[in-house]
């Protein structure tokens, strides 16, 4: 009998709409690359509405085998202790606390997690780690980390260390591609930094102990149609849900 595919929720965002008949609402969604990154992994995907309402974000938790956390706006600076700086991008607080709520649900649960860009920066925050409000105020960031080349190419090497999960699924250093102003600042306890750029900046981390609880900077889903390093972690990922 075959196993039924692990049902997998990713985190949606909330997109306000800007012009026409809904002017004032907001989209829930998450872009078409996490969901095909998943499907190719053997997963069946549902996005996970950034919602408030405990009960109903319970029900909806009781019923996903994994949380891929997907990137987004700015994590509100609030949320670890800082006062928002100059530099800091677009916040949507409702998005934060929903994703709050699910990161410390499955991570009670046991449920593994997989952060992405965003994804690794509020997993981070939620353990009791700080970020870093935009590249420019990290000493010595030499690294373009917002790239104009295509997405699905690499722009900068990433060193991965050797004893960690993340070696053990892409093998060794990679290329990544490269779309966020704000990095990790103070890691979180309990977390290892198991990937960096030439220039130090924090690229991935991952919990110890646990069955899969990795979260990485770049966006592998942007890339994993063309690069089987990068379709690995979606496969290693989804194959920790069945279990």
């Amino acid at each position: 009998m075959n196993k039924r595919k692990p049902i997998i929720g990713i985190m949606g965002n909330l997109l306000p709409i800007e012009n026409g008949a809904f002017l004032g609402s907001e989209r829930v969604y998450v872009t078409d690359a996490y969901v095909d990154s998943i499907v190719r992994a053997g997963g069946a995907p549902i996005v996970i509405p950034p919602i408030l309402d405990k009960e109903a974000l319970d029900i909806i938790l009781t019923q996903v085998d994994g949380i891929l956390l997907s990137g987004g706006y700015d994590v509100d600076p609030f949320l670890y202790g800082e006062e928002p700086k100059q530099k800091i991008g677009y916040v949507h607080r409702t998005v934060d606390d929903a994703t709050i709520e699910v990161i410390k649900n499955s991570y009670d649960s046991g449920k593994p997690i997989f952060g992405i860009c965003k994804g690794i920066q509020i997993l981070n925050v939620v353990f009791g780690g700080t970020l870093h409000q935009d590249m420019s105020y990290i000493e010595g960031s030499y690294v373009k980390h917002e790239q104009n080349a295509p997405n699905f190419r690499g722009t900068h090497s990433v060193t991965v260390e050797k004893n960690s999960q993340l070696y053990k699924i892409i093998g060794g250093d990679v290329l990544v591609n490269s779309y966020h102003h704000q990095a990790i600042n103070k890691v979180a306890d309990g977390f290892d930094v198991v990937a960096t750029a030439d220039d130090g900046v924090v690229e991935a981390i991952e919990k110890p102990g646990d069955s899969f609880v990795i979260a990485v900077q770049w966006h592998p889903e942007m890339m994993s149609k063309y690069n089987q390093n990068m379709q690995a972690l979606f496969d290693t990922f989804v194959e920790a849900c069945y279990k």
